[in-house]
């Protein structure tokens, strides 16, 4: 009687859900992918949905040796592939270079909205267990192609970042950051990690990132938030957006990115407001911190941008309650107009929806004059516009200052993930890094490959 019961209750579900397809108009976009990006985008007004725009493009991998599309008088060529969904990729002095086999954990909670959730990841080929695992991969010939590979580390926690000061590799897990005894030429570790801080697992935004300060003293440590705009209320997101005491804005806040030092084990907030920041890099010119944030959902495929930004100690900027440096947010509640004027604008656009993740600059590519002095950004690709935005790797332009220049746009670096109609996608660039010959790196975690771009 039960079973029965639970199979009329499914399908009432799955015909409220096709009923609502059917009915409802999805909210398309009104403005061009280039137009919201830049210094000084395009913004216009919001549309608010009360059911997301759900546009998935299905994953169909790379099939009779296609490839990606590099820009001109580029190249690209798989460095590894059969890979068990690649996001995150470190290299180490020595050449070799470390990919996060990784995916979400288990997702808690059923009903409706995890059923739903459920079907959207499985749709884009992300709703597969995580492999848990960070593998070792050598190009012994320097041939361009990781000719060895060995399981360097196992039995992880969704793991993403890596980072190697001294002779300890960190890998944030999505509710820790560990560190273990390495010494480069390794490609096993067996010590057991040593957990350095805790960090708030799971959620929406599972990755978490971490990258190392320059002078090697602290680590920089990304957490996204747990929810879209904080709608499952504010203390979910930690006590830091509830109002709690600030010692604990650390151990348990969400949307920020932390400061720690390693052998203390102290962790302090270093920027807030940040929806969701993956990748960090450090601007070789200036030697400030960047990051690039996926922004909130369902206010339309126009709005707000994604964005690349530099990351000022302290600095807030606006999640959940206002976007782009003081545009409010109305759907927040309780509002908070006393952090509107605080609310850093960031200084890059990527463009609505475009879901970025990589970041790397280009401090030490030989890919010529054109890719010089800028930022690579892998663009994950949206599930939540159309039409569908992003799937690309992207390039952006500095200045002689730091920071992008004034007229500055994406420019399409590596293309081709995404079909003409938007149907199909052969996989979505997560991770970038440059190898130890100058060219890019980029994980694909849905066609499973590394790609190598390269100058001809």
């Amino acid at each position: 009687m039960l079973k029965r019961i639970l199979i009329v209750l499914t399908l009432l579900v799955v015909v409220a859900i096709a009923g609502w397809f059917w009915v409802s108009q999805p909210d398309k976009a009104r403005l061009s992918e280039q137009a919201v990006t830049g210094r000084t985008p395009q913004l216009s007004e919001t549309r608010s949905e009360g059911f997301p725009t759900v546009g998935i493009a299905k994953p169909v991998g790379w099939a009779g040796g296609a490839r990606p599309t590099a820009a001109a008088g580029l190249q690209v060529t798989p460095f590894a592939d059969k890979l068990d969904h690649p996001r995150w990729l470190y290299r180490l002095p020595g050449g070799d270079v470390l990919v996060a086999e990784t995916n979400s954990p288990p997702r808690k909670g059923g009903g409706i909205t995890g059923w739903v959730m459920g079907l959207l990841l499985g749709q884009a080929g992300a709703n597969v267990p995580s492999p848990n695992r960070i593998t070792l991969l050598r190009d012994t010939n320097n041939d361009g192609v990781a000719d060895q590979r060995s399981a360097l580390l196992t039995g992880l926690n969704s793991p993403t970042g890596m980072a190697l000061v001294g002779n300890w590799l960190y890998v944030a897990n999505t509710d820790a950051l560990v560190r273990y005894p390495f010494t480069p030429g390794q490609t096993k570790i067996t010590a057991k990690p040593e957990k350095i801080i805790a960090l708030p697992g799971g959620g929406n935004h599972w990755a978490r990132n971490v990258v190392a300060a320059p002078d090697g003293k602290t680590l920089y440590v990304s957490v996204g938030s747990a929810s879209n705009i904080a709608e499952n209320g504010l203390e979910a997101e930690g006590t830091l957006y509830a109002g709690g005491p600030r010692a604990n804005f650390a151990k348990n806040g969400r949307a920020l990115i932390l400061q720690v030092w390693p052998d203390t084990k102290y962790a302090r907030v270093y920027a807030w407001g940040l929806r969701n920041p993956n990748g960090m890099a450090f601007e070789p010119k200036t030697g400030a911190l960047w990051t690039v944030v996926n922004e909130r959902d369902m206010l339309g495929s126009d709005m707000p941008p994604d964005y690349l930004t530099q990351v000022d100690f302290g600095a807030f900027y606006g999640w959940p309650w206002n976007y782009w440096g003081g545009y409010v947010d109305k759907r927040v509640t309780p509002e908070r107009p006393d952090l509107r004027e605080y609310s850093k604008r960031p200084d890059f656009a990527l463009g609505a929806h475009v879901a970025p993740l990589g970041l790397s600059f280009a401090g030490d590519a030989r890919l010529g004059g054109n890719w010089a002095n800028g930022a690579f950004v892998g663009l994950h690709g949206s599930w939540n516009r159309e039409p569908k935005s992003g799937y690309k790797v992207v390039y952006v332009p500095f200045g002689d200052d730091g920071f992008p220049a004034k007229s500055a746009k994406p420019v399409d670096l590596l293309t081709g993930f995404l079909s003409a109609d938007g149907k199909t996608t052969r996989g979505r660039p997560v991770g970038v890094i440059t190898d130890a010959s100058g060219a890019l790196l980029v994980a694909d975690d849905v066609g499973n490959v590394i790609w190598r771009v390269s100058a001809k």
